[in-house]
């Protein structure tokens, strides 16, 4: 098959574009999210949260490509045959595209891996989420903005999930780019609007050296579920993602959030709602677990 915009061999079947046009088309896409939603200034610093996957390779390195002044922060969580294999990838590349990189882990922070806090149960989402939140935040104060490599998948999933545990308050944090609140760092998503099938076609034709592994304890993830469905729905009805967050943001317009107020946690001086915050008495409660 050919491609729609000359006579090369296509690479990507929907629309049928060969290498060189497919890259074009997909970086355009990614540019043009930046546009839209003014997610990058001229002056900004910007710090992106790097697993060493395929999407935030992929806007690290196209941010480093747009804007130049990027720096990669990265969580290792303590996954066994997982986490310490795509950390190896991202040091790899930071040292090819010549980024600097910051490592954090569960184990300097909170004093244990996460295989070793999920080794009586417990959901690892939850720890991981809340954890990882946490020192994303805690170590990019500096930065304006910190970019994750959120996708159209991920965030139409959010948007169901959100909805089906009825966490309304969470929809507005399902946006390119999220309001301005102080004691956190603004968050940016240049990968909106791109297919998780794009970020992988453009990971691979670029060349970029990571794998395609998806973490160990994502069988026993509630967002796996949400996956499945839509994923199937996307398959009998194409342009459900895109419909779902095209939506999501035109009925976020009318919708009124309560104004978040954060005090600082007695214990770790973040900001949180409570005299404590999430993250301390999670790391309490896991410490107190583990003694048992």
């Amino acid at each position: 098959m050919k491609c729609v915009k000359c006579e090369s061999k296509a690479v990507f079947l929907d629309p049928c574009l060969c290498k060189e046009h497919f890259i074009k088309n997909f970086e355009k896409k990614v540019a043009d999210t930046i546009k839209q939603f003014s997610l990058v200034k001229k002056d900004d610093k910007i710090v992106v949260a790097c697993s060493g996957g395929k999407d935030s390779t992929t806007i690290l390195y196209l941010l480093k490509k747009f804007h130049g002044n990027v720096t990669a922060l990265a969580i290792d969580e303590g996954i066994a045959g997982y986490r310490n294999e795509t950390l190896v990838d991202l040091k790899n590349f930071c040292k090819l595209h010549k980024v600097k990189l910051q490592v954090v882990s569960f184990e300097n922070k909170f004093g244990s891996k996460l295989d070793f806090m999920l080794k009586d149960g417990g959901n690892p989402c939850t720890v991981c989420g809340t954890f990882r939140r946490f020192l994303l935040n805690k170590h990019s104060k500096e930065y304006n903005k910190i970019a994750t490599g959120h996708n159209m998948d991920d965030e139409a999933q959010a948007v169901l999930m959100n909805l089906t545990k009825a966490n309304t308050d969470l929809l507005g944090h399902s946006v390119p780019i999220t309001l301005p609140v102080k004691g956190f760092t603004q968050k940016i998503k240049p990968l909106y609007f791109c297919l998780e099938k794009e970020i992988a076609a453009y990971a691979l034709l670029m060349g970029f050296d990571v794998g395609f592994t998806e973490c160990p304890y994502i069988d026993r993830a509630y967002r796996q579920k949400i996956r499945d469905e839509l994923n199937q729905y996307e398959q009998e009805h194409k342009g459900t993602k895109k419909n779902i967050l095209l939506k999501h943001l035109d009925v976020l317009k009318n919708l009124k959030f309560e104004k978040r107020e954060f005090q600082h946690c007695n214990k770790c001086g973040e900001p949180s709602k409570h005299t404590v915050c999430k993250t301390c008495q999670l790391a309490e409660n896991i410490k107190s677990n583990l003694v048992k």
